[in-house]
């Protein structure tokens, strides 16, 4: 019986070794061959963005880049969640001007916001920049940050994308939250560098896509600090600070992040500069790739034609400088998580 008992626990370690020794040998073959991309389909846009990865990861290749110096930014409207109709924030700031009308009667004369109580779209597009800039000081400014982010976050919780009846926040693209996972499974620093708001974004982002508070960057209103009922408060300003659009995107860049990205994703005019000043830099790898919205089914079809995300003279410039288009319809297999 007990030569019996031992032969059974010699088999047994034998067994377990046995199994621990297949797992280990596995396992990489496992992981290799699970897809870190999955809602993309097999066509160029994925094989550039893997043999980029593979490249600057490899010890040893001619390319290869250290980790610190592994940095990836991305625009957020159109790139990262939904644009169209309107930019998110810009629905915001119209609901805003909403919400405070009772305390200002004479915005039912005064334009832009007659126009933004009426819905009168047209108006509002014509008033331009200086208009949107208007409505942006009134209805973000005059509060703590504090109180910013609480409203935001609010906002979100409740609003509602007029095409496809759900959050804004589950309008985010998931072939791009899968692309931000698998870059920072790679050793990679993701930042979102975008012309929207950065407190706008910041109560949210990290939860949609990983990147937390301190990895985005984005356009500011100025603000100051001050004692208030002895709590000490950061207050918005009705005055421009910073806008982190186009030329000003390596800017901030430059100021916020530090180092020059090695891979950076947009999808319009106003992220040409960004892109040039990835990929236009001489370094031995580079990265640059534009989402082009072509899926009118699926979402929308847009580009050199629209008043938000207006893509023309960086679709031209992708073909000189070899930048990846990514085209929604064809190299998406999906575009929100279901």
């Amino acid at each position: 019986m007990l030569a019996t008992r031992r032969e059974f626990l010699k088999w047994t370690r034998q067994g377990i070794l046995a199994i621990g020794l297949f797992t280990l040998l596995a396992a990489p073959t496992t992981l290799a061959q699970s897809d870190p991309l999955p809602s993309w389909n097999d066509t160029a846009p994925k094989q550039a963005i893997v043999s980029f990865v593979e490249k600057v990861t490899r010890q040893g290749s001619p390319e290869f880049v250290a980790e610190p110096e592994r940095i990836a930014v991305f625009d957020n409207d159109g790139t990262l969640w939904v644009e169209h109709p309107m930019y998110t924030q810009l629905a915001f700031a119209l609901d805003r001007v909403k919400t405070l009308a009772p305390q200002h009667p004479e915005w039912q004369t005064v334009q832009p916001f007659k126009a933004a109580l009426d819905g009168d779209m047209k108006t509002l597009a014509a008033s331009g920049e200086k208009g949107l800039l208007e409505i942006i000081m009134v209805t973000h400014a005059g509060m703590t940050t504090d109180e910013f982010q609480k409203v935001v976050t609010d906002w979100l919780a409740t609003a509602r994308d007029p095409k496809f009846k759900r959050p804004y926040t589950e309008l985010v693209y998931q072939p791009m939250v899968e692309l931000l996972a698998y870059l920072r499974a790679n050793g990679f620093k993701t930042f979102i560098v975008s012309g929207g708001g950065v407190e706008f974004m910041r109560p949210w982002t990290e939860k949609a896509y990983g990147v937390p508070p301190e990895q985005v960057v984005g356009s500011s209103i100025k603000t100051e600090f001050k004692m208030q009922d002895d709590t000490p408060t950061l207050r918005r300003l009705p005055e421009v600070n910073f806008i982190d659009d186009k030329a000003g995107k390596p800017v901030g860049i430059n100021e916020e992040i530090g180092r020059r990205p090695i891979a950076a994703f947009g999808n319009s005019d106003g992220d040409l500069e960004m892109l040039q000043w990835t990929t236009m830099a001489g370094a031995p790898a580079r990265l640059g790739m534009l989402v082009h919205h072509t899926d009118a089914e699926r979402e929308y079809a847009y580009d050199r034609n629209t008043d938000f995300g207006r893509l023309d003279k960086a679709l031209d410039a992708a073909a000189i400088t070899g930048w990846t288009v990514i085209d929604m319809k064809a190299d998406w297999k999906q575009i929100f998580k279901d």
